[in-house]
This record gives structure tokens, C-alpha cells and sequence, in this order.
């Protein structure tokens, strides 16, 4: 049965893929957008594209009325620029805020969607070392683990309201149209690629099919709730992933980034790059979800070639 989503961050790396997904099985998508025009053009067979950014107001509230689910992507990109306070307030309002002002628009309306879906980050644990961590453990105290513990808290008000919400913490996504596995090519293409820093810290990747594949899973069943690690059972650290990556690419993966060199590049967000977290998707796997690629090497060889 055909079912109707309002969709923000639809022009985003997973947003791309999940908005053809539920238009490939028949479901109608709203999508909430900052760039209408752009997403128009993009998406011509929208039910509705419609203005939204967090402080907007407008016909987009109106829209979840009567809607069948909310899905909600929508936030500053972390890695796009160095962590200055400005960027900082952008990314925490972008996520914080505008994720509120979703849930108050669920609030007001007479016929409420059945499930509000809310992503998040491993960025959650903060840098936990070689300690396991999954959905039962506590936030971090880091400036990203902050803002995560807060985007959560904000989306899990949805519940007073009678609906259904699911937050997936979303690790490194692997695609082949973008993000950071774009980013890591080049370097290895031009025999240059290796590991960031010492490539002890564990890399909690996870590839786009999953998290798309996650999403539609937690839509379509009504028992599913809270919080979803969204990464690979197959967890690796950051040398690993660099050696499959180089065998994917028939490259060699000998020269790594040094650590003072990420941090003077990245500031902040370099600390985090470097610490990684040891995720481990428990919760996901007893909810009845069943990952496509639990290896690195089976995932890579759907999105690299020589």
C-alpha cells in the first residue's frame, strides 16, 4: 500500500538514494527543502517540494499533517569546514532546532504521522578508544556528542504525541556518489592514499545500501523504536579499511596522514577524526534488520573499481 513521507535533507548522500527508493516502490515524498528550486529539478516526480530551513515558517508544517511518516535528515554538514564557533552554532542549531520545530509541527497537527524518524551519529559516544560501545551507552561529553545527545532528546518529544520515533546513529557512509569514501579516493588513486594518523582508531563505517535499507526497515514496522546503530557488524579500524581500500583499487596504502597534520588542517573536528569509536550494532541486529555487507571488502567491491 502506497504511503506518504515528508522527506528533509532529500538532496543530501543518503536523502538521494532513499527518495528514489520509496519512489521505486510506489510510496508518495514530500520533501522539505532549503533550495525548492534546486529540488524540483532534481526531484520532478515529488508529490511536493516545499521551503523549510529551521526558523521558516510556512506551508511545510501543514504538510505533515496527514502524512504517513517524517523522515528527517536535514543538518549542517560537520566535515565541509574547520570547526570556528560560528560553524559550530550552525551545526548545532541546524540540528537541534530544526529538528524541534519538526516536532512541534507533529504537535499541531490533527491527523499525526505514524512514526517520525530522526537521524543521529556515532558521533554520539564521542572518542571511546578500544571500548565498546552500542545504543545502551551513554553520550559522550564532546562538543559533536553534545550535539547528538541534544538532537535526540528533541525528536524523542515526538513520543508525547502519540508517535512512533526511531533515531539510527549513522557511522562513515560508503557510496560511490559522494561522501567521505569520494574524498579518499584520490589520494589512493594517485598512489599517495594510507591511514589517518597512527590507523589504530576504529573506523564504525557502514555501507549506503544498509542505511537506506535500515530506514525503510524501521518505516515499515511498527514495532520497531529508539535508537539504531546504523553501522557495520563488521567492524574494522582506520589501517584496515585503508589496506581493503587499496587492494579494491589495486593501490598501495603506505603512506598515512600524520595526526599533527589532520589537527592543524581540521582543528576540532581533526581530535575527532582521530579518535573513532568501537560501535557495535546490537540493538539493530536484534530488531530483525539484517545488513547487506558486513565486510569491508564485499562493500568496497559495489563501489570501487580499478
Amino acid at each position: 500500500m502506497s504511503r506518504t513521507y515528508v522527506l528533509t535533507g532529500a538532496t543530501g548522500l543518503i536523502g538521494r538514494r532513499l527518495y528514489r527508493t520509496l519512489r521505486d516502490r510506489g510510496d508518495d515524498v514530500i520533501v522539505l527543502t532549503r533550495n525548492p528550486e534546486r529540488a524540483r529539478s532534481r526531484f520532478p516526480d515529488a508529490m511536493k517540494v516545499l521551503l523549510w530551513a529551521p526558523g521558516v515558517q510556512g506551508e511545510w508544517s501543514s504538510a505533515i499533517d496527514g502524512a504517513d511518516g517524517v523522515i528527517h535528515l536535514a543538518g549542517e554538514p560537520i566535515a565541509e569546514e574547520r570547526w570556528t564557533e560560528e560553524y559550530k552554532k550552525r551545526i548545532h542549531e541546524s540540528r537541534v532546532i530544526g529538528t524541534r520545530e519538526i516536532v512541534n509541527a507533529i504537535a499541531a497537527a490533527q491527523r499525526k504521522p505514524r512514526v517520525l524518524l530522526s537521524v543521529s551519529a556515532v558521533g554520539y559516544y564521542g572518542n571511546t578508544g578500544d571500548t565498546e560501545v552500542d545504543e545502551a551507552t551513554p553520550a559522550g561529553t564532546d562538543f559533536l556528542a553534545g550535539v547528538c545527545d541534544e538532537w535526540e532528546r528533541e525528536a524523542r518529544m515526538a513520543f508525547s504525541h502519540g508517535v512512533r520515533v526511531v533515531t539510527p546513529r549513522i557511522g562513515i557512509v560508503l557510496a560511490d556518489d559522494g561522501g567521505a569514501l569520494e574524498k579518499l579516493l584520490t589520494p589512493f588513486k594517485m598512489f599517495a592514499g594510507g591511514p589517518v594518523g597512527n590507523g589504530d582508531q576504529w573506523f564504525p563505517w557502514v555501507h549506503i545500501d544498509d542505511v537506506v535499507g535500515l530506514i525503510t526497515f524501521a518505516l515499515d514496522n511498527d514495532a520497531v523504536s529508539g535508537v539504531l546503530n546504523a553501522v557495520s557488524p563488521g567492524l574494522i579500524r582506520n589501517r584496515d579499511f585503508a589496506m581493503a581500500l587499496g587492494d579494491a583499487l589495486k593501490r598501495p596504502a603506505r603512506f598515512s596522514v600524520p595526526a599533527f597534520v589532520v589537527k592543524l588542517a581540521l582543528g576540532e573536528f581533526g581530535e575527532t577524526l582521530l579518535g573513532g569509536q568501537r560501535v557495535l550494532p546490537r540493538r539493530t541486529i536484534e530488531s530483525g534488520y539484517h545488513f547487506k555487507y558486513e565486510t569491508i571488502e564485499k562493500a568496497l567491491g559495489t563501489l570501487v573499481s580499478v
